[in-house]
């Protein structure tokens, strides 16, 4: 357990090593890595579920012109890597004066993220029955009503699937992290690259630090697993 507070620790730690010298290390810091990917992976997720759930009934259930276009722009959007993209919106990010932010973090996250939420969900909302919204729409609920009393409720199998793959692709992420956010605020996953420079020789922090990483990935996929198969089969089989 001594590796796992040394690890945690922003001070300064000793140990033994195998000829019997102590040495002495500055901490990691790993605690302030693990909030701050928190704060980016938790808002992350939230956000494009949100926008993905209105999008996604929007496409599914309501006529409005270029319907058929715009979504068939959104799921070309899935074939586009998300490297060809980084320069621009970092460029754009810089002249706004969010580099090095959460805020950052956030918009493009969700930008990402937005394209195989919007599908994802959209298979699973289109197969609701036609019944269910007739129903309220005579009752007089409102479209937005309906999203929120009926939609969202029917949909948590989806928005369960689409979260554990938004969630662990965040935490995981090093390439947006890097770009975007540098070294001003760093991720679990910096912090670990970080600590295979500062303390190569030190494989018993590194070992600790990557085990802290995986604890919560596991926790969330494990408490919605339940509803893991059942989204991610939403809308493959008809009839």
């Amino acid at each position: 357990m001594q590796n796992y507070k040394d690890v945690l620790s922003g001070g300064e730690v000793s140990f033994v090593d195998a000829q019997g010298n102590t040495i002495s290390r500055q901490g990691s810091n790993f605690a302030d890595a693990v909030l701050n990917s928190l704060a980016v992976s938790i808002p992350a997720t939230i956000i494009p579920i949100l926008i993905a759930a209105f999008a996604a009934y929007a496409f599914a259930w309501m006529e409005f012109p270029m319907r058929r276009p715009f979504f068939t722009m959104v799921v070309a959007l899935l074939v586009v890597p998300l490297q060809i993209a980084l320069i621009p919106i970092l460029r754009d990010f810089t002249n706004w004066g969010i580099t090095g932010t959460f805020l950052g973090m956030w918009m493009a996250h969700t930008g990402f993220g937005l394209p195989l939420a919007i599908y994802l969900l959209y298979n699973y909302i289109s197969t609701l029955s036609r019944d269910i919204f007739e129903s309220a729409y005579l009752d007089g609920a409102t479209p937005f009503t309906t999203f929120v009393r009926l939609v969202l409720p029917l949909s948590v199998p989806a928005l369960a699937s689409f979260a554990i793959f938004q969630f662990l692709w965040v935490w995981n992420d090093y390439l947006v992290a890097l770009v975007f956010l540098g070294d001003k605020n760093r991720v679990v996953t910096s912090a670990l690259a970080a600590m295979v420079g500062e303390k190569g020789q030190d494989w018993h922090l590194l070992t600790s630090g990557a085990f802290l990483s995986m604890i919560l990935p596991l926790i969330v996929f494990f408490g919605l697993q339940r509803f893991f198969v059942r989204g991610l089969m939403a809308g493959s089989v008809k009839g």
